[in-house]
Order: structure tokens, then sequence, then C-alpha cells
């Protein structure tokens, strides 16, 4: 079966979004080439590895740049329509770090900040006020609910499938068992290191294709500070 556009942009959000630990899989290379299709770049890396094609969400790398590819996904037998060519393997992921001759940041995900433990962000107040704890650790009985959630961001990936995914933070939680951290996807805008209050409704049991799922998130969230 043919990928659709709809899987490649799922696979670029999931590659994007997944929280993983200090030593997450990484691809480093040289920009060979770089082709621009709708929602995505190809670039061709050389590697210690050999040359390999990757997929990025929208990307101003250009030829030359040393760039680091972020939670590297490969898929086999890939034929791009917008090429109109055929790849053995192809991997898809985001650039988290770039050298010379970039002539703007990548549209995609930004680096996630350095969050102090010791960090407190005051609970949002009102009936639906929650925790990022409270929301993660309540889920079952959240679902399908409103809440108002008050962190700070730490990450953000914007443009996915035509929204912005954000992480917040508020010093509740454990990085154990994930309690620490909650996506909030939203259509407004929001930088790293802001301290923001968001409220929409709780997700449970997202799957987004590709072997990709999350167990709770907070979907069609307004935000404001």
């Amino acid at each position: 079966m043919k990928p659709s556009a709809a899987l490649i942009a799922l696979l670029l959000c999931a590659a994007s979004l997944v929280t993983h630990a200090a030593s997450e899989p990484t691809l480093k290379g040289e920009v060979l080439e770089a082709r621009n299709v709708e929602s995505y770049t190809y670039l061709r890396l050389k590697t210690a590895q050999g040359e390999v094609w990757v997929a990025v969400p929208t990307s101003a790398a250009q030829k030359g740049a040393q760039v680091t590819i972020g939670n590297p996904v490969t898929m086999h037998n890939f034929e791009s329509k917008s090429l109109k060519r055929r790849f053995d393997s192809i991997v898809f992921g985001q650039i988290v770090d770039s050298g010379a001759n970039t002539s703007a940041a990548p549209k995609g995900a930004t680096p996630a900040a350095a969050f102090d433990p010791a960090l407190k962000v005051a609970k949002a107040t009102g009936r639906d006020a929650k925790t990022v704890a409270e929301v993660v650790r309540g889920k079952a009985a959240l679902k399908d609910k409103t809440v108002l959630v008050r962190g700070q961001v730490v990450k953000v990936s914007l443009g996915i499938l035509g929204k912005n995914w954000v992480h917040l933070r508020d010093g509740s939680g454990s990085a154990a068992d994930g309690s620490n951290d909650i996506i909030v996807i939203t259509m407004d805008s929001a930088a790293v290191g802001n301290v923001l209050q968001a409220r929409g409704t709780v997700r449970t049991d997202v799957n987004v294709g590709a072997g990709y799922s999350y167990e709770v998130l907070v979907d069609d969230a307004a935000l404001r500070k």
C-alpha cells in the first residue's frame, strides 16, 4: 500500500512529539541536496554510514549544511508522488540542530527548554483548573471533559496538520511515569519559555498511526497568558 500524504504528516508529527530520554537516536550528516514540496522537505545526506534520504517538516536547510535529524523513523519502499520516484528506504524525522548555510530556522519542532524541576508554576483557578499531573493521572475520569491547565511551554511543534502541538509543564508529576508533561493541541501561538493557560478537551488513547499513540493530551485548546 502506498503511504498517503496524511500518513507522512502523521509520521512527522509523531517523530517530533514523542518524548525521549537524553539518549534518543539521531542521524547526522551534510546536506548534499534539498528538495521542497508541500509541507515537508526531502534532504539527501552524506552520513558516516553513507548517503541517506530523509524527509522533515518544511526546512530552509541548504546544500552544505550540517544537520542532525532527531527521532528518525525509517520507511521502506516509499513512493513519493511529489517527486515521482520511489525510495528503497527513507528516514522521517525532524531537524534538531543545523550548522552553516541555513537561511532560516526550520519549520517544525522548536528545541525543548531545560525545565527546572524546582520550579512550581501556580495552578490555574476555577472549576476546571487542574495541574499537569492531575490531568495525566486522572485521564480516565477526565476523558472528553474540559480542563484548564497552567504551565511553562517547554517544546513547540508548529504547523503539524494545521495546528500547533505544545508541551506544558508546571513542576507537578514525575518524569518516571510521564505525569510531568502534557501535550496541548491548539491553533494559538506559543513560544518556549512562555507561562500560559490552556483550556481544552481531554482526549485519551489517541493513535496517530505508524505505531505512535498518546495516552492523554488536551485537544482544541485556547491559550492565554
